[in-house]
């Protein structure tokens, strides 16, 4: 191994590997992207999941779930996946859960897996095609369902921790359903306490990882639930987006056009 190898790990995903573009990695098969040829940087995606909720719940894309070894580094052994075509790669190493449907999706079918995993302390990793649409949908809805958080904190959450979430319109509409369903249709958004910072809203966030508690005071009235406000300046329209009037993209589909290609092995692969 030569000395500029040894001494430069790589800042993906963290091997000894040589940097030359669109080699790939020996030890997780993970490659870097050539650029556009234009002088722009090539944009390499981490080959590691997010992690939502520490040492519990992670959120990646197919190329994360493809990642045996990543993936058993972080000691993830269940994986639910939200898209139906997708193919599970390594059943002789994961336990898997698959959605039967692609719309609605089935937030109550997630949601049991996820609880059980979480009964029995293993580690999940839910993904979808791009980690940015389905399944970021599948973790807020858990939150929800598990925290008693609203949909306002749940989703700042995701999408503090994984910031290229871009919901669709569809799995928006769900989630707004869903809320309903949990908390009743006149309910309305929380705001947190002041004995707990805010997931989003203006609020000094929390030192660490710190688990929030369940939000469970209805003191304000109703806020968006995708915007970034101050505690005195609340908007009175919803607008989805991580940054005041950031859009989203109704095209994106966490399918993709993509056909996942069935593997029976643990060999690293090579999503280029």
């Amino acid at each position: 191994m030569r000395k500029r190898e040894r001494e430069n790990p790589c800042g993906i995903c963290g091997h000894y590997h040589k940097y030359e573009e669109g080699e790939v990695c020996g030890v997780c098969g993970h490659r870097w992207k050539p650029s556009d040829g234009e002088g722009t940087p090539a944009k390499h995606e981490s080959a590691f999941p997010t992690e939502v909720l520490k040492d519990f719940l992670f959120l990646g894309s197919y190329d994360n779930a493809s990642r045996s070894e990543v993936l058993k580094t972080l000691n993830v052994s269940h994986i639910l996946n939200t898209v139906p075509d997708c193919h599970n790669l390594y059943k002789n190493s994961f336990t898997y859960h698959s959605l039967q449907r692609d719309r609605p999706l089935d937030f109550d079918d997630a949601n049991r897996f996820l609880e059980q995993c979480e009964r029995d302390k293993s580690r999940v990793l839910v993904h979808c095609m791009t980690g940015k649409n389905r399944s970021a949908a599948i973790v807020a809805a858990f939150l929800m369902k598990s925290r008693g958080w609203r949909l306002a904190q749940s989703f700042q959450w995701v999408k503090d921790r994984r910031p290229q979430v871009q919901l669709t319109d569809a799995s928006q509409n769900e989630l707004l359903e869903y809320e309903q369903k949990l908390f009743g249709p006149s309910s309305q958004p929380v705001i947190p306490t002041e004995s707990f910072a805010s997931l989003g809203f203006g609020y000094p966030k929390p030192a660490g990882d710190t688990q929030a508690p369940t939000f469970n005071q209805m003191t304000a009235p109703s806020i968006s639930i995708f915007e970034r406000v101050g505690p005195n300046d609340v908007p009175p329209n919803f607008a989805f987006g991580a940054e005041g009037t950031a859009g989203v993209n109704p095209d994106n589909n966490d399918n993709g056009g993509a056909k996942a290609n069935p593997a029976s092995t643990d060999n690293p692969m090579d999503s280029s």
